[in-house]
């Protein structure tokens, strides 16, 4: 089978492939996979976010990963990586979302077709090499990422973006039990460099429903978008226990629900980053809005390597800010992001359990929907 040649989509050198269900993008710089359209019924759905920059000519100085934003991308270390760790001093969001990617592979295989990119690091040396896998007849894709070839500690995982219908609370969120949730405890954003955040900073929850605001009371994070004009971050630690951790949204009035599924013990924890015009400075500008972060990590936050791995208030509990990678045993991280139809009266996502075939995902008022996803694809190798 050919492999896909480099065009520009919204911007950006990118390579495109495609199943009977969805068609995919991905950006050289970076790896940012996106835009994405899911053929669901007789509808395309785009459930991801791009810059609104992204087609713009910007500052010299604007970071790559800045240039590209979009969709879903791999970070390695994960976070802002602003104070060095034993002279490893990587960009935001590591060299995996900021550098050039490589295409080793384009194959076919039964219903499968996987596009294979890789990157060669140099702050820590070792090399990466990224599986994006689309199955004829399902509306899911399969991220696979391989770390070899280097040691020592490493914070990682997913940033998917999604981007929400404009109508306050046009999306229902949901996650699969948790033992911990707080809000980032430092200052988020500030308003003498034009950014604000709604949150109490540093307050622990236990309901996504219930989360302390700054000014007093509560704010009810299940529904969105909500709170114009303010960047907020959480992060929920989900329970090891269960087979498998979710990340849902439900779009009631799209008729659509998207999902995402991973190995808690590989990435353990959820940050929601609620970006709705908030930010003032460039390339921002306020514009930013009705986006969610969905990023699925193991890591303090989104602080950063040195962050990670000094003792913080999540791993002094025991729940895991990073990763032991090692030269001659590759790290395998599998996640999966999906998209299905739901049928009237479908509104928030409860659960989402194994069935024969797939998944079923349960709504609070008990309405059900299928998907047809290989769960064994999570399985650690």
């Amino acid at each position: 089978m050919s492999a896909p040649s480099l065009h520009t989509v919204l911007g950006q050198p990118s390579w495109s492939f495609e199943s009977s269900h969805v068609s995919a993008h991905l950006t050289k710089l970076g790896g940012q996979l996106g835009p994405v359209n899911f053929r669901v019924g007789k509808k395309t759905v785009t459930p991801y976010a791009v810059a609104p920059w992204a087609e713009e000519a910007v500052a010299p100085g604007l970071p790559a990963i800045l240039r590209a934003l979009r969709g879903d991308f791999f970070c390695a270390p994960f976070g802002g990586n602003a104070t060095p760790w034993r002279g490893e001093q990587h960009p935001v969001h590591g060299e995996t979302a900021n550098a050039n990617w490589r295409l080793e592979a384009f194959e076919k295989s039964g219903p499968r077709v996987t596009l294979q990119a890789s990157l060669a690091t140099k702050v820590r040396r070792g090399r990466v090499d990224k599986f994006i896998s689309l199955v004829a007849g399902q509306t899911a894709v399969y991220s696979r990422h391989v770390l070899s070839g280097s040691r020592g500690p490493m914070n990682l995982g997913h940033h998917a973006m999604l981007k929400f219908p404009a109508a306050p609370g046009s999306g229902a969120v949901s996650t699969s039990r948790f033992v911990r949730g707080q809000v980032f405890p430092g200052a988020f954003e500030q308003a003498e460099n034009f950014g604000y955040q709604a949150l109490q900073p540093g307050a622990h929850f236990r309901s996504l429903a219930r989360v302390p605001l700054l000014a007093g009371g509560s704010a009810d994070l299940t529904r969105y978008p909500a709170r114009k004009g303010f960047e907020d971050l959480v992060m929920l630690t989900a329970d090891a226990k269960l087979p498998f951790a979710w990340t849902a949204v439900a779009f009631p009035g799209e008729g659509h629900v998207w999902f995402a599924l991973r190995d808690p013990r590989v990435l353990r924890h959820t940050i929601f980053w609620w970006s709705n015009g908030g930010r003032h400075y460039a390339p921002w500008n306020g514009r930013h809005a009705a986006v969610l972060g969905l990023e699925e990590v193991t890591s303090y936050f989104h602080t950063g390597l040195a962050e990670s791995v000094k003792p913080n208030p999540l791993s002094r509990r025991g729940h895991p800010t990073t990763l032991t990678l090692h030269p001659k045993k590759p790290t395998t991280v599998n996640y999966i992001m999906a998209v299905a139809a739901i049928p009237k009266g479908f509104d928030r996502v409860k659960e989402i359990r194994a069935v024969s075939g797939g998944v079923e995902l349960v709504a609070e008022s008990g309405k059900r929907a299928r998907a047809a996803v290989a769960l064994d694809f999570l399985g650690r190798e």
